[in-house]
């Protein structure tokens, strides 16, 4: 009767101890633009939440973020989720690189994600995009929507100026001079990604120069590009911005109409959810390198784009088959001037 009891209480123990057991947790590291930069960091969050739903986890317990507000606060806050043992901690940002290096260094056991670079370490995933190739199809709706309307100028405005930031100046200068090689880009970098204001400024002095269209590649700093070309086009002033990382054509809205004629996706989000589905799997990605370009859709335009005509958007799709086929190779490295 005692070995019945004994082996019914240890029956029981095994079955507290599988619904006890913790959550699958991830943990998510903001660069210095914040949660809610309608960009690259918030692209990247929807993506964990979305996981989050599809796993029955909990936002704020199972899946969190820590906000950056400096770089000097990357090493603290990945080293924080690690002290907490979290299955998984993603950092979306190249300006990562550094301490995530040292992070991995720090806690070799530890699961980490980088998006946007590489870093050559065992417990490291790194996520990187073709962001020239999805450059180049906005410069083709820019090149098209510029002609329609008659003007010869559009612009490019970059957060930083790095390889990284240029692969997109590269892409959307020669989608735009595939259209037409007389239209004129102009080029500023912001040398920052936190600056809505400094965003703001560049794009008045690019607008007054005479640009119809500003792609930004500025993360929260852009959201600046995208409130000049909205305040104008309200006074029926007419400019377009181009989005970046997500759909921010929401992010343009004025009455019934928004300032931002598309966006270049990033699909961060597809980057941050499908780690974190193979993680939770057991199979870890640890050490590799995950290239998201145009023939796998990790860069693209929105599904729906109510600002491009059916033309516009048949030249786009057009163009994205010569890219997947290899047939176009777009280059990463933007023309001398």
């Amino acid at each position: 009767m005692k070995k019945r009891i004994v082996f019914a209480l240890v029956a029981l123990t095994a079955i507290v101890a599988v619904f006890a057991a913790p959550a699958f947790r991830v943990g998510l590291v903001t660069d210095v633009g914040g949660i809610d930069d309608k960009s690259f960091n918030q692209g990247t969050w929807e993506g964990i939440k979305r996981f989050a739903t599809e796993n029955k986890l909990v936002v704020g317990t199972d899946v969190k973020y820590l906000q950056s507000t400096a770089e000097a606060d990357y090493v603290p806050n990945l080293s924080t989720f690690a002290d907490e043992g979290l299955d998984l901690i993603v950092a979306p940002g190249f300006l990562f690189e550094k301490a995530m290096g040292e992070v991995a260094d720090q806690y070799p056991t530890q699961k980490l994600l980088i998006i946007d670079s590489v870093v050559n370490k065992p417990n490291v995933a790194s996520a990187v995009f073709a962001e020239h190739e999805g450059s180049f199809l906005v410069g083709v709706a820019a090149g098209m929507q510029a002609k329609k309307a008659k003007k010869n100028m559009v612009g490019f405005v970059g957060g930083m100026q790095f390889p990284l930031i240029e692969k997109f100046q590269a892409g959307f200068e020669q989608g735009v001079k595939a259209v037409d090689p007389k239209i004129t880009v102009l080029v500023d970098y912001a040398g920052d990604f936190g600056n809505p204001g400094k965003g703001q400024a560049l794009a008045v002095k690019q607008f007054n120069a005479g640009a119809y269209i500003i792609f930004h590649a500025a993360g929260g700093t852009g959201n600046g590009v995208i409130k000049e070309a909205k305040e104008r086009s309200q006074k029926g002033d007419i400019r377009w911005a181009i989005g970046v990382d997500k759909d921010q054509y929401a992010d343009g809205v004025y009455g019934t109409k928004s300032a931002v004629l598309t966006s270049m996706m990033k699909r961060v989000d597809v980057a941050a959810h499908d780690v974190a589905v193979l993680t939770m799997a057991g199979k870890f990605p640890g050490g590799q390198v995950l290239v998201f370009n145009v023939k796998n859709k990790g860069v693209s335009i929105p599904a729906t784009n109510p600002n491009l005509s059916k033309d516009i958007i048949a030249k786009i799709a057009d163009y994205e088959k010569q890219i997947a086929s290899g047939k176009l190779v777009v280059s990463e490295i933007p023309a001398k001037k």
